[in-house]
């Protein structure tokens, strides 16, 4: 039999349903992966058992005809997302030991759509960072090399053990979470893809939360057709998530294949920044190219308040993750740490203190500071402002337009353990991706050339609120 693990998430679907191998076939083919890759450290949880079992029940579904949409595909997830009974750690020493006494809304869809748990990814401690070298259980390595180079590359973040995982085949999918681009810059720097739906688009309910008004789910996979069929059953109504939106969820994977003739394509002028990268241009140009030979017209546009994005995003982000992270005490779950005679504020500060990495730490007290009294007007209140003009920005261009396209990360892939000591550094190289998150939108990467050094490089593309579909067919367009 060939490697199954080469197949991709749509092929293996229809390989089952055909019967051409089994589930639990298919799952120890990526069992085996798992351990063959372990020294990427994609994973901080492995659930070999739980996904053996899932796959036999899947194994006799399909036999009795029964099989749901996802049947016996074998997924892993990222450790934001509550998974009932199995370790969730947000990769944080403060959350040794916590094992949720329930399921996420998005995990809980993907297993009852008869997907095959294989195991929970590494971040970013708490999702805060874009290389996963601040996770607790030590840094992921990107399965790609650079040309001529065996130095180890960071996978990108915060879903970077997600995107490693699914780029070194140890899984077929996974499911991540994007703040503000944690799903398409590590897909981006692994030549894979990535889509962040619409805020509201998937339930946020059971997924540990950093910034709240940013955070959503969304597959990380290795084709669009992939992430179609993944997202499709990740997304819908939850009324236990006061931002979820009741609306009907499209079939993405029917959208694909038609024709992308006669929309229009925005290019926003201002994200053609002094000294981009020669490569990342090219491969930018060249996605245009291809737009325009599939019959899409591609226009200029403007998106003037882009340049205030990353310092509003940071002021935001941060100010939300000092809320959301008053909880981790002590007292109810976790890491605690208490020395004898402490009183109760000293046992807070001492779990805290060890609990927390020094990025979260960073951002927790930037956080406070701009929410503390006589500096939240200055700086919360102004980048909530601005965060709706930079909105309103986008929603006029996407008046003119079906559509935006540019680079997903100006960056291929670094080094591990560069940029760490100049977080300003490696905030910049979210400058194409915090935007989005911004305004709410859908966007998917894809790759899309690659850099100097034989990286990928990839693009993204843009759509309006709930235009998932549209995201997805453009997509496709850029990946063939």
């Amino acid at each position: 039999m060939s490697d199954l693990t080469a197949l991709s998430l749509a092929e293996a679907r229809d390989g089952l349903r055909r019967r051409d191998f089994t589930a639990r076939e298919l799952t120890e083919s990526y069992l085996g992966a798992m351990a063959a890759t372990r020294a990427l450290n994609a994973y901080i949880t492995e659930t070999p058992e739980r996904a053996l079992a899932d796959a036999d029940a899947s194994d006799a579904r399909l036999g009795s005809g029964t099989a749901r949409p996802l049947e016996g595909l074998p997924l892993a997830v990222k450790d934001l997302y509550c998974t009932k009974g199995i370790a969730t750690t947000a990769a944080s020493h403060i959350l040794d030991g916590f094992k949720p006494p329930y399921e996420s809304t998005v995990s809980a869809k993907v297993w009852d759509a008869g997907a095959v748990m294989l195991g929970k990814t590494n971040l970013d401690e708490f999702g805060m960072g874009s290389s996963t070298m601040t996770s607790h259980f030590g840094a992921t390595i990107n399965p790609l090399k650079r040309r001529d180079d065996d130095k180890n590359l960071v996978p990108g973040g915060s879903s970077g053990g997600s995107a490693a995982a699914v780029a070194a085949r140890s899984a077929l999918a996974s499911l991540g979470t994007d703040t503000g681009g944690s799903i398409r810059q590590p897909a981006s720097f692994c030549g894979i893809t990535g889509i962040k739906p619409t805020y509201g688009r998937c339930s946020r309910w059971g997924i540990i939360a950093y910034a709240s008004s940013l955070d959503q789910a969304g597959p990380i996979t290795r084709t669009v057709r992939d992430a179609a069929i993944l997202l499709k059953e990740m997304a819908g109504f939850d009324p236990r998530d006061s931002t979820s939106v009741d609306l009907p969820v499209p079939d993405y994977e029917a959208a694909l294949g038609r024709s992308v003739k006669g929309m229009r394509i925005g290019i926003p002028r201002e994200y053609r920044l002094d000294g981009l990268r020669a490569d990342v241009a090219a491969a930018w140009d060249e996605g245009a190219r291809r737009f325009r030979e599939a019959g899409a017209e591609v226009v200029e546009v403007s998106l003037p308040l882009s340049r205030y994005a990353l310092p509003c995003y940071y002021i935001i982000a941060m100010a939300e993750a000092s809320s959301n992270l008053a909880r981790y005490d002590g007292v109810r779950f976790g890491q605690r740490v208490v020395n004898q005679g402490d009183s109760l504020i000293e046992m807070y500060e001492a779990t805290r203190s060890a609990g927390f990495g020094a990025e979260v730490r960073r951002r927790i007290l930037l956080g406070t500071f701009v929410l503390s009294a006589g500096y939240y007007d200055a700086y919360y209140k102004k980048a909530q402002q601005v965060r709706r003009m930079i909105a309103d920005d986008f929603a006029a261009a996407l008046k003119q337009v079906d559509a935006l396209v540019y680079p997903t990360s100006p960056v291929p892939a670094f080094g591990i353990g560069e940029k760490m000591d100049d977080p300003v550094a490696m905030y910049l190289d979210d400058i194409f991706t915090v935007t989005v998150n911004l305004a709410g939108l859908p966007a998917i990467s894809v790759p899309a050339g690659h850099s100097v050094e034989g990286l990928p490089l990839g693009l993204q593309v843009v759509g309006r609120p709930f235009e998932e579909e549209t995201v997805l067919r453009l997509g496709e367009t850029l990946f063939h």
